[in-house]
């Protein structure tokens, strides 16, 4: 009986991990449509969007701040909370950055796909979890269709593309991190200092690169509802991590590709080479892979 129940139990964190990822994923999908809109076509400055959204997701959490300041704010990994942060921080500038520098969302994602390669060896060296074959099959696989989507061999590259690579490896990083946070902290924990730390970080660099205005109100509306989004996206994620493995969480951002390429071509026009629909296919193979050999076990 209790076998069973323990083998129940790792399936269900298997699939609740794996919908909290891909929620996390449909949300962040429509937020790189909005920064595009914001930062290429507004023409906002890519440092006053990321704060002010990261900022209002934190005005947008503070009735379940005050609610549950006491534990939540308690910790005494202060300097790993920074060092989570900072990584966050970094990667969600570069990220914005590309967007502004006209850098096409199909690319941006593709480029991010390789977060997952990152993140794998980490998790060996550092987290020393087990990466068992299947998850090994299913991020080569899942990182092939990311390189087939990207085609690094076309002439549409220029050096912007290093933006969004800087943001994959540095959010890798900071997955890492909150892996080996979420032993010791709580989700409530993770996602509060996140948002508090987040905010005086990219307020020096909105306030060193031309300060905290957004011009418009479209921009203005779209900020704040992105805001909202991003709080929401940042839970998931911090619940993700809490119930699974950072290895086998991974793969199952690659299910974000083929929306983030329907919104761009719905929104924008853009839509790569029809070689993009191998990718597709390759990502959602490789993930609903893993699904199935993770349940079995």
């Amino acid at each position: 009986m209790t076998q069973t129940m323990t083998i129940t139990g790792r399936k269900s964190a298997a699939f609740t991990g794996a919908a909290y990822m891909i929620g996390a994923g449909l949300i962040f999908a429509v937020i790189n449509v909005a920064n595009t809109q914001l930062t290429w076509v507004l023409g906002q400055k890519s440092t006053a969007v990321a704060f002010w959204e990261y900022f209002i997701a934190l005005l947008f959490s503070l009735p379940w701040v005050f609610k549950h300041l006491r534990s939540a704010f308690t910790t005494t990994q202060i300097v790993p909370h920074v060092l989570r942060v900072a990584l966050a921080a970094g990667g969600v500038q570069l990220w914005v950055l590309g967007f502004a520098s006209g850098v096409q969302i199909w690319q941006m994602i593709a480029l991010l796909m390789t977060s997952p390669f990152f993140v794998t060896i980490g998790s060996l060296l550092v987290l020393r979890e087990t990466v068992t074959k299947e998850r090994w099959i299913s991020l080569a696989v899942g990182f092939a269709g990311a390189m087939v989507i990207l085609s690094p061999w076309s002439d549409t590259f220029t050096s912007a593309v290093l933006y969004p690579l800087g943001a994959s490896f540095l959010w890798a990083m900071y997955s890492l991190v909150t892996k080996h946070m979420t032993n010791t902290e709580s989700t409530d924990t993770l996602t509060l200092y996140l948002l508090l730390l987040l905010t005086p970080i990219n307020a020096g660099l909105a306030y060193n690169n031309g300060g905290f205005v957004v011009s418009t109100d479209v921009a203005i509306a779209m900020v704040v509802v992105v805001g909202v989004l991003v709080a929401v996206a940042q839970f998931f994620l911090v619940k993700a991590y809490s119930v699974a493995d950072a290895a086998y969480l991974q793969p199952f951002d690659y299910v974000k590709q083929p929306v983030n390429i329907i919104l761009g071509w719905l929104v924008y026009n853009e839509l790569p080479e029809g070689i993009m629909w191998l990718g597709a296919v390759l990502i959602f193979g490789a993930s609903l892979y893993l699904l199935r050999s993770e349940a079995k076990n």
